[in-house]
Order: C-alpha cells, then structure tokens, then sequence
C-alpha cells in the first residue's frame, strides 16, 4: 500500500496506471485496493479523476496484452503436448476449450476483466486461442473501464472509507478461488472414476 501510494505521489495518475499493469501479471496487491486508492487520492485533489480512470484502463490493457503474449508463445500446439504429460488431462480438452473459448471468447473477455483472479487468467486462453489481437485489445479496454471506472468511484465517493471497497469485494476473490479449487477437484476425481470403469 506504502509503495503505491508513493508512486501515485511520484507520477501522479500513471503511477496507478504502473501499478495496475503489475498487478495484471504479478497480483501481490489487488485491483480491489489499488483503484479505491486511486479513486481516495483524486478525492484528495492529488490527482484527476478522469485521468485515474484512463490511466487505470491503460495499465490494464498493457498488463493483459503481456498475458494475451504468454497464451499465443504457448499456443495451441504446445499446450496440446503439455496437456498429454499432465495426469487425468489429454489434448482433447485442449481442443474442447479452445472451441469452447471461439464460441464465447468476446464475452468471456469482457466480464472475465471484471472477476477476481480471473481478470488475469482469461488472457492466456484468449491468446491460445488466436483471438485477434485487436478484438482482444477492444473487449479488454471495456471490460476493464467499467471495473475501473466503478472501483475508482468507489474510492472517491467513500472517501477515508475506501478501504471498505477491498473489504467487501475481497469475498468474491475467495469464492472465484473456492469455485476454481472444486471445479479442479471435481475434474480430477471424475477422470478418475472414468479411468477405472
């Protein structure tokens, strides 16, 4: 928190952009924190409020993109063979996700930037994929300024309070995880039982 806000001080709106494009790749401190602060700071009159928004948006986009890069590196054949080396996983569930996420890609893009956890996650398929990159680049610039947009005014309407942005929404972070943990163990067991039979 200490070295956020003294980036914000430094660089003013695009050190919450900074911040955010991190946080993309590297989550030690979540968005549910770092726009609250954003959105408190132009509270404050240290920084625009319109210019916390764009920024924040920016920073998004540029931390996704490096995750989106990740995805197509990675690529479908790739991951297909990788996928062949992981227990109770075969290539044939590389290609049902991959038809899954050509199916509803674009709407997974958008609201997926606005779920914990998986704002992050949902670059790396989409670059599996071979979703346009300009597809990509427009549904994640949405997805993220509405996210931003509501997070930072937040921030800026509760005032010394924004904290409590990060305290309610931190919930959702542990149910998308929670989910994510069963969804895994419901796999691995099923495949089990399939195995055996």
């Amino acid at each position: 928190m200490e070295w956020i806000t003294r980036l914000m001080e430094a660089l003013g709106s695009p050190g919450a952009g900074i911040a955010v494009a991190l946080e993309n790749v590297f989550p030690p401190v979540p968005s549910e924190v770092i726009l609250p602060l954003a959105g408190f700071t132009a509270g404050q009159g240290r920084i625009s409020l319109v210019a916390a928004i764009l920024w924040t948006t920016a920073g998004s986009v540029v931390g996704a993109l490096v995750l989106y890069g990740l995805g197509a590196w990675l690529g479908l054949e790739r991951l297909r063979k990788v996928a062949d080396k992981i227990p109770f996983v075969t290539a044939s569930d590389v290609d049902k996700a991959d038809a899954w996420f050509d199916e509803h890609g674009n709407k997974a893009v958008f609201f997926g930037r606005m779920v914990p956890v998986v704002r992050s996650l949902i670059s790396i398929p989409a670059g599996v994929s071979g979703m346009p990159i300009v597809k990509f680049t427009l549904y994640t610039a949405a997805g993220s300024l509405v996210w931003n947009t509501a997070l930072i005014l937040a921030g800026y309407a509760l005032g010394d309070n924004y904290e409590l942005v990060d305290r309610y929404l931190g919930w959702v972070s542990t149910v998308v995880l929670a989910a994510l943990a069963i969804a895994i163990v419901w796999f691995v067991v099923s495949r089990r039982k399939a195995r055996r039979s």
